[in-house]
Order: C-alpha cells, then sequence, then structure tokens
C-alpha cells in the first residue's frame, strides 16, 4: 500500500477552461456537421443538456463562429417562439479543421509531373518575393547594420505569425544572430517540397545584405526553423598591445635577419664575406 502524504498542485482554472474549450469545439463540430440544429438536438448527439449547450451556443455566436437560423420556418413549438438553430458563420468554418495542405501538395505534385521540378522552385521563388518586397522597406528603415536589420526581420516576422525570435550567438569570426520561427504556415507541404524553404533563405540573405545559413526547419522535423547570420566583427582597440620579447638583461632583443645562405643572424654582426665565399 502507497501512501501520498502530500498532493500536488492542481490549476483547476486551467484544467476547466481546457474542458470547456473542448466541449465547445465538440458543440461547433456538431453544428457544423447537423446545422440547421437547436440546442436540445445538440446536447441529445453530445449527452449535454440543453441548457449547457445554449450557453456554449451563446459565446460561439458571440465570438462569430455560429448564427442563429430559423430552422422552422417561422411556425411554434405550441407557445412561444420558434425554435433556435444555428448554423456554422464563415468566420466559425475557417476556424474548423481544413485540408488545404493536402490540396496544395497535390497542386505542387502535379506542376512538378507536367512542367518539371525547376517549377516548383520557380513558384517558391515568385511566392516569396511578395513577402520580400513587404519586407524590404522595414529592414531599410533599420540602416546597414545586419544585426538591426535582423531585428527588424524578426518583427515583420511575428507579424506576420511566424512567432520569430533572434538572439546573438558565438564569438570572434564565427559570431552572429540566431534567427528562430516557431511557426511555418507551410510547414506540412515544405516537408515535400523544400524548395519553399531554399526560396525563403535566399530572400532573407537578400533583405539582410550577407549571406546566411539555413541551420533547421520544422519542416525537416525539428522543433523550429533555425537560420544563422553572420555579424561583421569590429577590432576592439581596448586590449593591451602586445609585448615584446625580451633577453636575459631585460632589454628587448634586436631583430634578426637571414643571411643569403638562410643562416639566421644579429643585425649587430654584418656576414663573413670569406666566409660565405667559400
Amino acid at each position: 500500500m502507497v501512501f501520498i502524504d502530500e498532493v500536488p498542485d492542481v490549476d483547476h482554472e486551467t484544467t476547466s477552461r481546457h474542458l470547456e474549450q473542448r466541449t465547445r469545439a465538440r458543440v461547433l463540430s456538431v453544428v457544423s456537421e447537423h446545422g440547421p440544429v437547436t440546442a436540445a438536438e445538440v446536447g441529445r448527439r453530445l449527452g449535454l443538456t440543453a441548457a449547457a449547450v445554449r450557453r456554449h451556443l451563446d459565446a460561439l455566436a458571440e465570438q462569430g463562429g455560429v448564427v442563429e437560423h430559423d430552422a422552422s420556418g417561422g411556425r411554434t413549438r405550441g407557445r412561444g417562439r420558434p425554435a433556435r438553430a444555428f448554423v456554422v458563420s464563415d468566420a466559425g468554418h475557417q476556424s474548423l479543421p481544413a485540408d488545404y495542405d493536402a490540396l496544395a501538395t497535390q497542386a505542387l505534385h502535379y506542376l512538378q509531373d507536367a512542367v518539371g521540378p525547376d517549377a516548383v522552385a520557380d513558384f517558391a521563388r515568385a511566392r516569396v518575393a511578395g513577402l520580400e518586397t513587404r519586407y524590404a522597406g522595414l529592414l531599410a528603415a533599420a540602416g546597414t547594420d545586419p544585426a538591426a536589420r535582423a531585428g527588424a526581420l524578426v518583427t515583420a516576422l511575428t507579424a506576420d505569425g511566424f512567432a520569430a525570435s533572434a538572439r546573438p550567438v558565438g564569438a570572434g569570426g564565427l559570431a552572429g544572430v540566431q534567427l528562430c520561427q516557431g511557426h511555418c504556415p507551410v510547414q506540412r507541404v515544405a516537408e515535400e517540397f523544400p524548395a519553399l524553404c531554399d526560396a525563403e533563405t535566399d530572400a532573407f540573405s537578400r533583405l539582410l545584405g550577407v549571406h546566411v545559413q539555413r541551420l533547421a526547419t520544422l519542416a525537416a522535423g525539428h522543433h523550429v526553423c533555425t537560420t544563422f547570420i553572420p555579424t561583421p566583427q569590429v577590432r576592439s582597440f581596448d586590449a593591451a598591445p602586445p609585448v615584446p620579447s625580451r633577453g636575459t638583461s631585460g632589454t628587448p632583443r634586436r631583430p634578426r635577419s637571414l643571411d643569403r645562405a638562410g643562416t639566421r643572424t644579429s643585425k649587430r654582426t654584418a656576414p663573413n664575406p670569406e666566409r660565405s665565399s667559400r
């Protein structure tokens, strides 16, 4: 028998909110499949009370996910108002799972088979050209420093939903900025067509004015897209100058040179002409 002395803290509010969101998603799914549908009908299909379903439907209506539809044609249920029925709105359809990734992948496969692999690469470059045009002005305003331009690129990517971030990495000749993208809207398609990632990388190089290197991608199975952006190094003038080597007496050694025979000699001793003529 195992005795538990302490019960770990559980965030009941978070758990409750998660369950409520799942139930609301199930309600939306039933409305999508069977609408126009009333709260009572949704409740019977999900095993919920009509009152509970109405609460979720009201919340979905407030969010714009569903709209009310008069399924009775104006007829009433005896006394009272006509039965309230709901259908999914255009905004609600956008929040439901869609198979756009499969459609896009099929289209690119058709393009590749009908025209050739170069056609996919051309499409990828044309697709990213619009992004590059929109970002060019933002990065130009950041100046010529690659690090500053990388910061502007992060801002632009994040605004477009790429969940971008950046941090300095490396040192010396290997110093740079690591750009990370936590989300990719074409990840599933890029898994089969990496030309989409290649075109984006080339666009980053042109926007930043330096040759960047793509280190990892979500399409390749990594948890984030990672790009290395090299930054120019400026010599530090705070470093102490090199100390000249000293002899045993503490005075700096005289520089040495080589004679014609390749023998190292001191500048204060001239080469022996007789020894050189032998």
